[in-house]
């Protein structure tokens, strides 16, 4: 694989069991061609989660919530 496509990029190491459970995970799951792109998707949940988690807070968080079940959606 060529590098010019991945100059943003920057390699990380898994262990290699890691890497083939992660392989085998793939097969169960659609919209990734590879390990790299699940991997890159994971982990951006986890830190946009994270970031979410200090957006509102709790009583924010709660009223939201209301606002949603009033409207039908929760």
């Amino acid at each position: 694989m060529s590098d010019a496509g991945n100059k943003d990029k920057v390699a990380i190491y898994i262990p290699k069991d890691l890497y083939k459970r992660i392989e085998k995970e793939l097969k169960k799951v659609e919209g990734f061609r590879n390990v790299d792109e699940y991997v890159t998707f994971i982990l951006s949940g986890i830190f946009q989660e994270e970031y979410e988690e200090n957006v509102y807070s709790f009583e924010e968080e709660e009223r939201i919530k209301e606002r949603l079940k009033s409207l039908g959606y929760l």
